[in-house]
């Protein structure tokens, strides 16, 4: 399975932004765009996988317990 996230162009671009926007407010530094893409690779590799295996294990455990309501219905 590849684990590799894929983004858009446009979603990068966007992601990128607003990694530079972060710095800038919250630290008061200017961040090139190759520093908050190198930034954003960083979080993709090491923490995204981890976010989107969350995200999954929350679904299934919602999805159990609609499931669980829905036997409740039977006569």
């Amino acid at each position: 399975m590849d684990n590799k996230i894929k983004l858009t162009k446009e979603k990068r671009h966007e992601m990128i932004a607003s990694i530079k926007t972060y710095f800038l407010i919250e630290r008061e530094e200017e961040l090139g765009g190759l520093a908050a893409g190198l930034i954003l690779d960083f979080f993709i590799k090491e923490i995204a996988v981890e976010i989107y295996n969350q995200g999954v294990f929350d679904s299934y455990r919602y999805m159990g317990d609609r499931v669980e309501d829905l036997l409740g219905i039977q006569k």
